[in-house]
């Protein structure tokens, strides 16, 4: 079984869930006896040397099987590549590769219309889409909060989406919900990593029926030998992309709480990147407190910035903290963020919605708090930072994430899946 996983970015050139998630799925396939996978990741404007004069598709880094699917002036608002020769690339590309599955873990940078153009010419071969949010219902990035306050929602429609969205009107959501679902048509199987998504797409039309639940899974680096214990647990860490979505600024409002009501017995150390992709106002926000903190007397210091970092350098990184903070003020479909804290033994504390509500049991493996609300996250940090023997028994609780292995062998079923759908549709 030959298996094509098309990923949106490698995570070699942008670091992110869905481009990772993809890659160990792509590493993990070649233990497999009797399957060989293929992956194809974009590139665009954020890896300008990447691109070669006339290429479209070309090898990456010399790697057998990897490859790059050149993206430029893509339409974020149909979700569409205008380029015909770049879709003639794409299928002389599956013509080539010739799979049996193409297995899509995002459309973004190709095309929704890139499913039916796979369905076109292999019109046999198994497709399996897994959404890493909610990107085919939500124009707002996918996201689904609420441009008018920052709420949650839970239902998109043509005018909901237009309040968000004022510059487009209600008709063009229409045409928009139309477009997506006339392409998801060419799906076999989707599958989700947390059941509670399944609800949001069943309620806006898709057949609940043809998805499956498959938890994201990592090949986590070896545990460190057992360091000594802290006399406190009193030192916290943020690990991922410093976008407004997974809430950083709630965090930095948090801390001036904390200080504000003069309780300084606490560390924060922040590890993320790619502040670039977010808004200027939050990146405004983000650097102001950076800096100002910069200034501070060594002593006075409580959040500090470790920049981005690599697979191999987490285990020094978690050494560092007690605690991992999730203060993200969206669904967060699954955040492996906290698979990477429990694999150390650390306990998360974590909005109280989406995958992390699904994942975290309040009081037995981390804390869940408000969304949103900096007064009950630094509430939370608070107890975490003094109350005896609350990291001793929420560590205690913690029970190992999903392998890689198992990730593997879930999408398999997946795929088998599919293909008894095809022989049921075809009998």
């Amino acid at each position: 079984m030959k298996i094509l996983i098309i990923a949106m970015y490698h995570p070699e050139l942008v670091r992110g869930g869905s481009q990772q998630v993809a890659h160990e799925l792509f590493q993990g396939l070649k233990d497999v006896p009797g399957v060989e996978s293929v992956l194809l990741c974009s590139a665009d404007h954020n890896s300008p040397a990447m691109f070669k004069s006339g290429a479209r598709i070309t090898g990456f880094d010399q790697r057998e099987n990897e490859y790059l699917f050149l993206s430029h002036d893509y339409d974020y608002v149909w979700q569409k590549l205008p380029l015909p020769l770049q879709a003639q690339a794409f299928a002389e590309f599956l013509k080539r590769i010739n799979p049996d599955v193409v297995h899509f873990h995002h459309f973004m940078t190709y095309g929704i219309d890139y499913l039916t153009l796979t369905r076109s010419i292999l019109p046999k071969v198994r497709i399996v889409f897994t959404a890493h949010e909610f990107l085919t219902i939500c124009a707002a990035e996918g996201h689904m909060v609420r441009k008018t306050d920052g709420a949650l929602c839970e239902q998109a429609s043509q005018v909901r989406c237009h309040q968000c969205l004022p510059h487009r009107s209600p008709e063009e959501f229409f045409l928009r919900e139309q477009w997506m679902k006339a392409h998801l048509q060419a799906v076999d199987i989707f599958t989700v990593p947390s059941r509670f998504m399944v609800e949001f797409y069943a309620r806006w039309g898709l057949d609940a029926e043809k998805f499956l639940h498959v938890p994201n899974g990592l090949q986590m680096p070896p545990l460190p030998a057992q360091a000594a214990r802290p006399a406190r647990r009193n030192r916290f860490g943020f690990f991922g992309q410093m976008v407004d979505v997974k809430g950083l600024h709630v965090l930095l409002e948090a801390v001036n709480l904390l200080r504000a009501e003069g309780f300084e017995d606490f560390a924060v150390e922040i590890n993320g990147e790619n502040i670039h992709f977010a808004s200027p106002e939050r990146r405004r926000e983000v650097e102001a407190f950076l800096a100002e903190e910069a200034q501070r007397p060594l002593a006075e210091r409580r959040v500090s910035f470790n920049g981005g970092y690599h697979h191999g350098q987490l285990a020094a990184r978690m050494a560092r903290v007690d605690w991992v903070l999730v203060p993200s003020t969206w669904w967060e479909i699954f955040c492996l963020v906290i698979s990477e804290a429990w694999h150390f033994g650390r306990p998360v504390i974590a909005s109280n919605q989406g995958g992390p509500a699904e994942r975290i049991t309040d009081g037995k493996d981390g804390l869940l708090f408000e969304l949103g609300d900096a007064r009950a996250l630094a509430e939370a940090m608070r107890r975490a930072a003094t109350e005896a023997g609350l990291w001793e028994t929420l560590a205690g609780g913690i029970t190992p994430p999903t392998s890689r292995e198992a990730m593997v062998q879930g999408y398999l079923a997946a795929y088998e899946a599919a293909r008894r759908k095809q022989k049921l549709a075809a009998e």
